[in-house]
């Protein structure tokens, strides 16, 4: 895949991962990479199966000239908002970078307001930079780990199925089994949920 921007020396690309689910963390990355990169079939994380993904984080952490994976939690998505929490995480992973980026790519339409350093929103960034594009791998296969951590304490809710998306089996889950202190509490079926006083008992 070729990208519009391709990559420049000490740029870096920035995406998250993990805004609509109704569990867990959400997460961000940041990667600058090399000119001389070696990464086929590097694209936007979302058109890559999971063994794919797996395999390109590996060799972007390996190839990188810097790359940060950092998280908003659910107290502080909680506490903000899905949004705002976003932006810090993307904010925490760039300046988590041990290369102080000469500027930095972000993915979408907005950038963190408290990021110090030049930088630039670009819609379908992980499309057309491949810094992003990679970014974009690291933030969902990181949001990804956590899922399958969560899903190791509480299989029942499928986690290492549908990721903590909404989905019709983990709605019914929720239904079930109760809501978690990791569900997002400000999310509409969540927060519905728990005005039914449905919450996860352990026994």
């Amino acid at each position: 895949m070729s990208f519009d921007l391709g990559v420049l020396p000490a740029h870096a690309g920035v995406d998250e991962a993990g805004r609509g689910p109704l569990v867990g963390s959400v997460y961000a990355a940041a990667v600058i990479l090399p000119a001389n990169y070696d990464l086929p079939g590097l694209t936007d994380s979302k058109k890559l199966s999971e063994k794919k993904r797996d395999q390109l984080a590996i060799q972007i952490k390996q190839q990188a000239t810097a790359w940060s994976v950092a998280a908003a939690d659910v107290s502080e998505i909680h506490q903000y908002n899905i949004l705002f929490a976003t932006m810090r995480a993307m904010a925490r992973a760039v300046m988590n970078l041990h290369t102080v980026p000469s500027k930095v790519w972000i993915d979408g339409n907005r950038i963190p307001a408290d990021l110090t350093l030049s930088a630039e929103a670009v819609v379908k960034g992980d499309l057309k930079i491949a810094a992003v594009s990679a970014a974009s791998i690291l933030a969902k296969t990181a949001r990804d780990a956590e899922m399958y951590a969560l899903h190791q304490q509480y299989p029942q809710y499928g986690f290492d199925r549908h990721k903590g998306y909404g989905t019709a089996a983990h709605l019914a889950a929720l239904r079930q089994f109760g809501v978690l202190p990791q569900h997002r509490q400000d999310f509409a079926p969540v927060k519905a949920l728990l005005l039914q006083g449905k919450c996860f008992v352990e026994i």
